[in-house]
């Protein structure tokens, strides 16, 4: 299997995964200083009419930063970083801020809801590399032959949009065909998981719902509370209220006054990311989760999320190099 060069000294095999409205330029920077891969969806720089280009802002905080990290830091140096974009036909801004991340030659992108050529050679023409986020081996199939280089395997439990498949199946069924790039999404909130993704034949984790629970993340307090008081029993599969199906904190959709065990479905035609989208103002406090929270007891800063993640990464290696036969 053949990794970038640009992920050869992270501190640990995983990518910060990129969340809606909470991943910003704090968390990413903490994220990439502790030497993990931090990532943010553009759609969450925003500007109002007339205003500067948050996107802009965002990324030369990010790059300039991370180079004043960098000089200081050589035998230590950042981790890279990563932006999503939501390649869907609602996404007014697609256009811009692909152009936008050339500019800035953003090192990794990540791409979501659709694989299209041009926004793999966009990537490729900055230096850059793409990783599509997949849920089944056809979308997988359709990513590499459309250009990107490599894969985020988004399995059953993972937060936010989530697929329905274990990920021994969907890593399992990539693999035959695929020897790139391939990190898994799903309930990985321990580094025990990170390493047993590499176990299955990934090359890494893809990590979100416990840094919702960190300093830096753009979270209300009740939100990070919730995910540190709950576990898995408390989170509930629904195509409701994206018209995308996934995973969400059962106790914040009481809070709006549904019933979680008992949710409409949804239209997926009614998908839409663009700006001016309208929600009812009861879903303002619905809350996205994945399956994996049960590992998350505390609001720590994130550096020291990735402290434990790496303790128990090494934990668990040294546990299995005593318990594992040799052949």
């Amino acid at each position: 299997m053949t990794m970038p060069a640009m992920f050869d000294n992270l501190r640990l095999p995983m990518i910060g995964s990129p969340l809606f409205i909470i991943s910003n330029p704090d968390l990413v920077i903490a994220q990439c200083k502790a030497g993990i891969v931090g990532a943010f969806p553009a759609l969450n720089a925003r500007e109002k009419e007339g205003e500067p280009i948050e996107l802009e802002r965002w990324l030369t905080r990010i790059t300039e930063e991370l180079d004043r990290h960098n000089q200081a830091n050589p035998d230590t140096p950042a981790a890279p970083y990563a932006v999503n974009q939501i390649v869907h036909r609602s996404n007014a801004r697609l256009e811009r801020d692909v152009e936008i991340c050339a500019k800035y030659n953003v090192p990794v992108w990540i791409t979501s809801l659709g694989a299209q050529e041009w926004v793999n050679e966009a990537a490729h023409g900055c230096g850059g590399i793409s990783l599509h986020d997949v849920i089944n081996n056809r979308f997988a199939r359709k990513a590499i032959e459309k250009g990107a280089d490599g894969l985020i395997a988004v399995a059953a439990g993972a937060g936010g949009h989530a697929g329905a498949l274990s990920p021994f199946a969907l890593v399992q069924e990539i693999r035959t065909w695929f020897d790139g790039p391939l990190f898994l999404s799903g309930a990985i909130a321990r580094g025990d998981s990170i390493l047993a993704a590499q176990a299955m034949g990934a090359d890494g984790g893809y990590v979100g719902s416990a840094f919702i629970a960190t300093e830096e993340a753009n979270a209300d307090a009740a939100y990070k509370q919730m995910i540190v008081d709950h576990g898995a029993n408390d989170i509930v599969y629904s195509d409701l209220f994206t018209g995308v199906w996934g995973n969400y904190l059962k106790p914040s959709i009481a809070k709006a006054g549904m019933d979680p065990d008992n949710l409409e479905r949804s239209d997926p035609s009614n998908m839409d990311f663009g700006e001016d989208r309208q929600k009812p103002k009861s879903w303002k406090e619905i809350w996205g989760s994945g399956q994996g929270i049960g590992a998350v007891g505390d609001v720590l800063p994130a550096a020291e999320l990735v402290n434990r993640l790496e303790r128990e990464y090494r934990a668990a290696w040294n546990r299995l190099q005593s318990a594992v036969k040799p052949a």
